[in-house]
């Protein structure tokens, strides 16, 4: 099993899939660039990778720290500033933060 070093951890296990997403997306958009974030989940992530791929394509990278079976934990990390975010502009994914 790999360890993590991430700047914030989140455990979406006992959310509403209604929950997850803004939360994994405000988390996401509150990290400095070069720094991670842990998602832990029940099941493989990769849909959500996908969101990952047309939110924020060449800004972010995944790693899978652990997939699986009855756990997947995944570090996402923001390898680059967020559009937007730099011109005083939200992109919208982080909630405004």
């Amino acid at each position: 099993m790999t360890t993590s070093t991430a700047h914030a951890r989140i455990d979406v296990r006992q959310l509403a899939c209604e929950q997850r997403f803004s939360l994994i997306f405000a988390t996401f958009g509150s990290l400095p660039a070069g720094k991670s974030m842990e998602l832990i989940n029940d099941h493989d992530p990769k849909p959500l990778r996908n969101v990952f791929d047309a939110k924020h394509p060449g800004s972010y990278a995944w790693d899978y720290l652990e997939q699986g079976p009855d756990v997947w934990r995944v570090a996402i990390s923001k390898t680059q500033a967020a559009k937007g975010h730099g011109d005083g502009q939200c992109c919208g994914s982080c909630g405004g933060q």
